[in-house]
């Protein structure tokens, strides 16, 4: 049988990022992205699409749809109020498991100041491409195409920047060619606290809603609620609350301690009134992994369920929210 990466992966030298597939039974739809191009153009391009995918097992019907109008995105907001909680990581593995679960999910890199999804996504190094001026989603091995700043500057350089020129940067990630690349939600890794940048990024572009991580701490907690006061000052709902860093298991003794304290950020949940999302522990082997460009939520070990149960909560509130 055929899958959708394998029908992608045969669309790619064809349509240059324009299309994306559905499959429903033995049909595959096409939704191919055709603006800019004249008529002539656009039938050949499906001509090529048909002629490509014609004799593939189980694929009974092709059909190509075009549209010049670009996908309609839901966009994620994942913030802190300070930094070092783990929001990079837990943006990272959300945005992987809301993949694994069936979601057409890309990730942004917002936190212009202190970019690390490259490290974090396996594609250190690797610079986007650009068609008429918007920004091409680089492919990362995990299925979840990305933009971030670290990939448009050189390694360990310092972004000096005044909050018009960062605004300015993070409009070209999220207005990237996302339709092209297939995605329809954006996981959005905001720079920590709640100065222009992200006051601008939930202005201008107005996330669907947002996901507010912390570590059970008081001081963490407090800015936490910064943040949420922030979002609903402009009208951004909150998904919920995640506890990161919660709890140490010792890999030698197997005795668990909390270096943070511990339920801070549920209690904080109750008392603000909105979800809590969950736990996720201090471990030396999210630590490791993410390192080495491996987020846990790649996988399937002990380490992958937090975040496997968060993309779970969160894709729930998409569809509820239709």
């Amino acid at each position: 049988m055929t899958d959708r990466t394998t029908l992608e992966a045969l669309l790619a030298p064809i349509a240059a990022g324009r299309a994306t597939a559905r499959l429903d039974g033995n049909r595959a739809s096409i939704v191919v992205d055709v603006t800019g191009l004249g008529t002539d153009a656009q039938a050949a391009l499906e001509r090529d699409i048909r002629a490509a995918l014609g004799d593939l097992p189980g694929i009974d019907e092709v059909r190509v749809l075009r549209t010049s109008e670009r996908m309609e995105r839901r966009l994620i907001a994942v913030a802190s109020g300070k930094g070092g909680v783990g929001k990079s990581t837990v943006s990272a593995n959300l945005a992987i498991a809301l993949h694994k679960a069936g979601r057409r999910v890309g990730l942004v890199d917002a936190d212009v100041y202190g970019p690390s999804q490259p490290k974090l996504m396996g594609v250190e190094g690797t610079r986007p491409q650009a068609r008429d001026k918007v920004l091409l989603p680089v492919a990362t091995p995990f299925g979840v195409p990305m933009l971030s700043m670290g990939q448009l500057v050189d390694p360990g350089k310092a972004l000096a920047w005044r909050g018009p020129m960062a605004s300015g940067a993070l409009g070209q990630l999220i207005d990237g060619d996302w339709a092209g690349a297939g995605v329809d939600t954006l996981v959005i890794d905001l720079p920590p606290g709640t100065g222009d940048v992200q006051l601008t990024m939930v202005q201008k572009h107005k996330p669907a809603g947002a996901v507010i991580v912390s570590t059970p701490q008081d001081l963490s907690l407090i800015d936490a609620e910064r943040a949420i006061d922030l979002f609903a000052k402009v009208g951004v709902p909150i998904i919920g609350i995640v506890e990161n860093m919660s709890g140490y298991a010792c890999p030698h003794c197997g005795e668990t301690s909390d270096p943070f304290g511990q339920g801070g950020a549920e209690a904080a949940a109750g008392r603000l009134g909105v979800p809590f999302l969950g736990r996720v522990p201090l471990s030396i082997a999210v630590r490791r992994a993410s390192d080495a460009g491996q987020p846990p939520a790649a996988g399937n070990g002990p380490e992958a369920a937090a975040f496997v149960g968060l993309a779970a909560q969160v894709s729930a509130w998409l569809d509820a929210k239709g």
